[in-house]
């Protein structure tokens, strides 16, 4: 049932925000040149690798790494990229991650292929047998203000008492979290 609700949402979503995705795609062809999008490596469920499409809102030879990892973040944004971020309009190409199966709505956000201790935590709680999400309980519970230890904690809990009404309260708290801008450092 979920890969259904997954399957038609993101459909929907996609013919519904078309016109922004193709407003936003443009705006960072006009402001940064090609590509506009970004394939970055992502580990999905099982363990296994997958590449997770995002609007690019930072400079073509930014290092794969986390944000929190790079120094000088900020460095290496494009204009407009703060925004982009801010907003989460960088994460709408997932959207075909999600039509594909690679991603669900909700499950834990899809760890970068280096994020070797992030992996080390969810496969000790059992935490990669969940197909990643667009947004998790983590992120409505803290996103970039916690720890990996307790983003882990918080995927447990989505582990261990999925539903479809708790992946619904996700979905909505996380649009307010969203317009509102909580939570988001970068």
């Amino acid at each position: 049932m979920k890969r259904a609700f997954d399957f038609i949402l993101s459909f929907l979503f996609l013919l519904f925000l078309s016109p922004l995705l193709i407003a936003c795609t443009l705006y960072v062809l006009v402001i940064d040149g090609a590509p506009p999008w970004f394939w970055s490596k992502r580990i999905g469920k099982d363990g296994s690798l997958f590449l997770m499409p995002k609007l690019r809102s930072m400079k073509t030879d930014t290092p794969q790494l986390a944000t929190h990892l790079l120094n000088n973040s900020n460095n290496y944004l494009i204009t407009g990229g703060a925004f982009l971020r801010k907003s989460s309009l960088d994460e709408l190409p997932q959207l075909f991650s999600i039509l594909k199966g690679d991603m669900s709505f909700v499950g834990p956000r899809p760890a970068l292929y280096n994020q070797d201790d992030l992996m080390e935590l969810r496969t000790r709680y059992g935490i990669e047998k969940l197909k990643p999400g667009l947004t998790g309980w983590a992120q409505i519970n803290g996103r970039d203000d916690i720890s990996i230890e307790q983003k882990v904690e918080l995927e447990k809990y989505y582990l261990d008492n999925q539903s479809l009404k708790i992946d619904l309260v996700i979905i909505l708290k996380t649009f307010l979290k969203v317009i509102l801008r909580k939570d988001i450092s970068h």
